[in-house]
C-alpha cells in the first residue's frame, strides 16, 4: 500500500474501475490524491465511493471536478477509449486545456498519436496484470513528451515499481505490443510443453518445478503454469483481451511490413480459443485448453 501521501494536494480523475483499475484508484486514494471516479457498470464507482473517493455521475462532470489535474483511463479496447475521451459524452466536455490524460490501457499506436494531438496526453501500458495493480508494482511503459512525462511520473511512482519513458507519443504502446507478443506467444509454449509432459506420463507440476530456475524460467511459467497444472482459469487476465492486443500487434505488424510465420499462428491460436472453443471469458492461461484434450 501506498501510504506515504505522496500525491496529496493532487486532483486526479479516475475512468475505467476493472479489476486492475479499482486497485490502482485505490492506491492513488491511499496516497492522499483526490481521486473522482468513473465506471461504466455503478457496483465499481461505489465501492470506489465507499472507500472515500467522490463519484462522478458523467465523464464530462469528473473532467470539469479534477480541472487541471489528471485523468487516468484503464479501459479495454480503443475505441472505448475515444469514446471516453473524444466522444458527444465525453471527458472533451468538460476538458480544463490544462488537464493531462494518462492511458493505462493497451490501445492502438496510429490512434494513440492521434489522441496526443489533441490534447496533453500519456501513453502509459502497463505490465504486471492483477496481481501486480493490488501491489502497486507494475512496469509501466510511457510515450509523451518530456514535459507530460515528467508531470505523470507522481501517479506511476505510487503505482509501480518502474516506469521507463520510451519516446515520443505511440512509443509506450509499441513497447507494450512487442510484451504481448512474448507473453501470446509464451504462454502457447508453456501450454504445449506442460501437455506434452503430461502426456507423456510425466507429472506436469513436477516439470514446472523443475525448469523454475533454468533458462526456461518465466513469469508465466511461474504463475501461469500453475494455473494450468491446476486448470483453473478464473480470469485475472481474460483471453478475449489477449486476443485484442494479438490482433493490435498484427495490424503494426502489417503496417510496417513485418512478416512472421509464428505471430501468424499465434492470432490463429487466439482466434481459435476465443471465437471457435468460446473461452474468450477464461484466464488467458486458459490457452491449455487447445491441447488438453483426449
Amino acid at each position: 500500500m501506498n501510504m506515504d501521501k505522496a500525491l496529496t494536494g493532487h486532483k486526479v480523475g479516475f475512468v475505467g474501475l476493472g479489476n486492475m483499475g479499482s486497485a490502482m484508484a485505490r492506491h492513488l486514494h491511499e496516497a492522499g490524491a483526490e481521486v473522482v471516479v468513473w465506471n461504466r457498470s455503478p457496483q465499481p464507482a461505489e465501492a470506489a465511493e465507499a472507500r472515500g473517493m467522490r463519484r462522478a455521475a458523467t465523464l464530462p462532470g469528473l473532467a470539469r471536478e479534477v480541472g487541471g489535474g489528471t485523468i487516468c483511463l484503464n479501459l479495454t479496447t480503443t475505441e472505448v477509449v475515444r469514446e471516453a475521451a473524444f466522444g458527444s459524452n465525453g471527458l472533451a466536455a468538460g476538458l480544463s486545456e490544462n488537464a493531462l490524460l494518462i492511458d493505462f490501457g493497451t490501445t492502438g499506436v496510429p490512434e494513440t498519436r492521434e489522441f496526443a494531438k489533441r490534447t496533453a496526453w500519456v501513453d502509459a501500458p502497463v505490465s504486471g496484470g492483477q496481481v501486480g495493480a493490488e501491489a502497486a508494482t507494475l512496469t509501466i511503459m510511457a510515450g509523451g513528451s518530456d514535459e507530460n512525462y515528467q508531470r505523470a511520473l507522481p501517479v506511476f511512482r505510487v503505482l509501480g515499481q518502474r516506469s521507463t519513458h520510451m519516446g515520443p507519443s505511440g512509443a509506450g504502446q509499441v513497447t507494450k505490443l512487442a510484451n504481448q507478443l512474448i507473453v501470446a506467444q509464451t504462454i502457447d509454449a508453456v501450454a504445449q510443453a506442460l501437455r506434452l509432459a503430461e502426456l507423456s506420463g510425466v507429472d506436469p507440476a513436477l516439470v514446472r518445478e523443475a525448469l523454475l530456475g533454468g533458462f526456461a524460467e518465466s513469469r508465466i511459467l511461474n504463475l501461469h503454469g500453475d494455473r494450468m497444472v491446476r486448470r483453473d482459469f478464473n480470469p485475472g487476465g481474460r483471453a478475449a483481451l489477449q486476443l485484442k492486443d494479438v490482433r493490435l500487434i498484427c495490424e503494426l505488424a502489417e503496417s510496417l511490413h513485418f512478416s512472421s510465420p509464428t505471430l501468424d499462428n499465434c492470432r490463429k491460436q487466439w482466434e481459435r480459443f476465443v471465437h471457435e472453443e468460446g473461452h474468450g471469458e477464461k484466464d488467458h492461461s486458459g490457452l491449455f485448453l487447445l491441447y488438453d484434450k483426449p
